[in-house]
């Protein structure tokens, strides 16, 4: 959303300062980096200062949808587990009797068979609530890297189980983050032991994403009587003139609309898209240096896949004291969505 830790100039506030000239925007609220979906940024700070307000005293409302595994139960589920961070350093969190109280409210809108649909309202705002809850829960986000995988414990952390300390579970993760994300360094053992992945994609070999296999198994289930698929619907609302609103398409193009920035689905009017095909975003070799003695440049980073900027979990509607916004439904929480290679 903002710069932070090791982004800088590819965030959404500069992305619009540059691309839009919307400069000065100020940050009302973040999404994680894979979340999609509603993002508020005040035009002046006196707004900004009054958004921010609203949201610390819990005046604001907030609705998410996100796509889970299996056949979540019907009616309201609430879950009141408290959330501690483990470590802010890798961003990781886990339901813990010392964490911070925390809430939230769960629907069913939809099942395909092997999947659910659920609006998530969290009427608290810890980090990574929603996706912390469900893991607890025992119905992780179908796509989320971290807490849908086995690094949690052959149950994927349900109850709030893992089986290992917080130190382990901390070096787990930052072992299966670089297999997963890195192709190791020249010369390192620690990553001779990576196996050449396939081709089953049509990249050529070294090319991006995993060498290795993921340890996170999707968990398929089969049809659960009174897991009927009903149609869910969209929240509508007036939109503001002192609010700028963006559609975070995780990794895709924005869209400008009437002082508003979203996603193809603009309300009206023409709109411009970020060509990301242009020379200024594409890789240049020739322009590339390395120093033999810069430990960074000796690893090799794996470049991801659409599929791999995109989790199925997006902010919907947000709404305050005589404001509300939303966006609309994304295309995988279709009641008759089914998964597919290319998703």
């Amino acid at each position: 959303v903002h710069p932070c830790g090791r982004y800088r100039h590819n965030t959404v506030v500069f992305i619009l300062a540059k691309e839009y000239n919307l400069k000065n925007l100020r940050t009302i609220h973040r999404l994680d980096r894979l979340t999609s979906g509603l993002l508020l940024f005040g035009r002046t700070p006196k707004k900004a200062r009054e958004m921010e307000q609203q949201i610390r005293t819990r005046q604001v409302t907030k609705q998410y949808v996100c796509r889970v595994d299996g056949c979540f139960p019907s009616g309201i589920i609430e879950c009141n587990e408290p959330i501690e961070v483990v470590s802010y350093k890798i961003g990781v969190c886990k339901v813990s009797p010392t964490g911070k109280d925390c809430k939230t409210e769960f629907q069913r809108l939809a099942y395909n068979g092997t999947s659910s649909v659920v609006l998530c309202k969290p009427r608290t705002g810890r980090m990574h609530q929603i996706r912390v809850h469900l893991q607890y829960l025992g119905y992780p986000i179908v796509n989320d890297p971290l807490y849908n995988h086995i690094v949690f414990g052959p149950n994927k952390g349900k109850g709030g189980i893992t089986g290992k300390s917080d130190e382990k579970l901390i070096q787990d993760l930052i072992k299966i983050h670089n297999a997963e994300n890195w192709l190791g360094m020249d010369g390192d053992v620690e990553y001779s032991m990576f196996k050449g992945r396939s081709k089953e994609d049509g990249d050529d070999e070294g090319g991006s994403q995993r060498n290795t296999p993921s340890p996170r198994m999707r968990t398929t289930r089969p049809a659960t009587p009174g897991c009927a698929p009903p149609t869910p619907s969209s929240p509508t609302g007036p939109l503001s003139t002192d609010l700028t609103t963006v559609t975070n398409t995780g990794g895709g193009d924005f869209n400008s609309n009437n002082g508003s920035v979203s996603n193809n689905n603009s309300i009206g009017g023409s709109a411009m898209t970020l060509d990301l095909s242009r020379s200024e975003y594409t890789f240049q070799p020739d322009r590339k240096t390395t120093d033999k003695n810069c430990y960074e440049c000796k690893v090799k980073y794996r470049d991801p896949k659409p599929k791999d900027l995109v989790m199925f979990l997006h902010a919907l509607n947000y709404s305050g004291p005589g404001w509300s916004f939303e966006t609309k439904m994304p295309d995988w929480a279709s009641a008759d969505w089914v998964e597919t290679l290319q998703d």
